[in-house]
C-alpha cells in the first residue's frame, strides 16, 4: 500500500514522497529512500518501493529539497550536506511511522545519494543497514572524469561570475542537466544520462525539468562521501557497482570499497550507471532485498 507523505527538515523545509507499506499489520523494518543527481521519484523509485514491500519492508520515499514535490530554495539546486542531513530528518520521521519498527531502519541511495547514505551511515548510528547503488563517491574525481581538462578554467570562471551575480542580487544562474548532444555544456554530459532522464521525463516524470543550479556543480567538486567509507562498520554495507559505469565511476567506486571494514558486500552489475534501475532492475532490487533480509530480518 502506498500512501503520500510529508514531513519538515531540521530548517523548516517540507520534504514530500511516498510510504509504502506491506501487506498485513504488525510491525516492519523500514527503508528510507531518496533519488540521485538532479532526478525525482517518479524515476523509478516506485518500482523500488513496490519491490521492498512485496518482501516485508516499508519504505519512505521523498524527493530531495528544491526537487519535484519537495519545497526549498533555490528550485534545482543541490547542496549534498543539506541532503544529507534531510535523509536524518527522513529517518526521524520514518521512525514515528506506524508500523515502523525503529530498531530496523536502513537506507538506500543510487548515484549521487548513493554517496549520501556512505556518509548518513557513517554518522547517524540509528540505521542498521546500507545499500548503496552506482555511487558518486567523489565529486571532484568524478567530475574530473566527465568535464575535460581544456573546460575547467571556463567551468571555475562560470562559478565566479554565479557568485557574483547572486551577490549583486541576481537569480542563479543554471545550466542543463543532460543535452542530446555529449559536447553541449551539461552536468551530465554523457548518451546515457541524456537517454534516461528524457526517456523518464517523457514516460514517467513529466514535472522533472532539466536544469540545475551553477552553483550545484561548485557544491559538487568540494564533495567526498567516499572519505566516510571506513567509519560505517560495524553498519554492514553493500554496494552495487555497474561494470560500465561513466558516470560515477566503476573504479573509483570499487577502490572506495576496498576502503570500507566488514561487514560489506559487493555485487557487480553488467551495464552501465542506469541499467539498475530499468535494465537491470530485478538483480540490483533482489541484491538489496537480500542484504536487508539478512542484517534487518524481514
Amino acid at each position: 500500500m502506498r500512501t503520500d507523505i510529508e514531513f519538515a527538515a531540521t530548517d523548516g523545509t517540507t520534504l514530500r514522497g511516498w510510504h509504502y507499506a506491506p501487506a498485513g499489520g504488525g510491525t516492519h523494518p523500514t527503508i528510507v529512500i531518496a533519488h540521485g543527481f538532479a532526478a525525482v521519484k517518479e524515476m523509478y523509485l516506485d518500482a523500488f518501493g513496490e519491490a521492498f514491500a512485496a518482501a516485508g519492508f516499508a519504505s519512505v520515499i521523498y524527493d530531495n529539497r528544491n526537487f519535484g514535490a519537495s519545497d526549498g530554495l533555490p528550485r534545482q539546486e543541490i547542496d549534498p550536506w543539506l541532503q544529507v542531513r534531510d535523509y536524518s530528518d527522513a529517518i526521524t520521521f520514518a521512525r514515528g511511522l506506524p508500523g515502523t519498527d525503529p530498531d530496523r531502519i536502513g537506507v538506500w541511495g543510487s548515484s549521487y545519494s548513493g554517496g549520501h547514505v556512505l556518509v548518513v551511515a557513517a554518522i547517524d548510528k540509528r540505521v542498521r543497514c546500507v545499500v548503496s547503488q552506482v555511487p558518486a563517491v567523489s565529486g571532484w574525481e568524478n567530475f574530473r572524469r566527465l568535464v575535460r581538462a581544456d573546460a575547467l578554467g571556463s567551468l571555475e570562471a562560470l562559478f565566479a561570475e554565479d557568485r557574483r551575480a547572486r551577490a549583486a542580487g541576481g537569480a542563479p544562474m543554471t545550466l542543463p542537466v543532460v543535452a542530446e548532444d555529449p559536447q553541449a555544456s551539461s552536468a551530465l554530459p554523457t548518451a546515457d544520462s541524456w537517454a534516461f532522464f528524457s526517456q523518464a521525463h517523457a514516460g514517467r516524470a513529466p514535472a522533472w525539468k532539466n536544469e540545475v543550479t551553477v552553483r550545484t556543480l561548485e557544491y559538487g567538486f568540494g564533495y567526498d562521501p567516499g572519505a566516510y567509507i571506513g567509519r560505517i562498520s560495524p553498519t554492514p554495507l553493500l554496494m552495487i557497482v555497474a561494470l560500465d559505469d561513466c558516470v560515477a565511476v566503476t573504479d573509483l567506486a570499487i577502490k572506495a570499497y576496498e576502503n570500507a571494514f566488514e561487514p560489506k558486500k559487493l555485487v557487480l552489475l553488467p551495464g552501465g550507471h542506469f541499467d539498475p534501475y530499468v535494465e537491470k532492475f530485478a538483480p540490483s532490487s533482489a541484491a538489496a532485498i537480500a542484504w536487508f533480509k539478512a542484517h534487518l530480518g524481514g
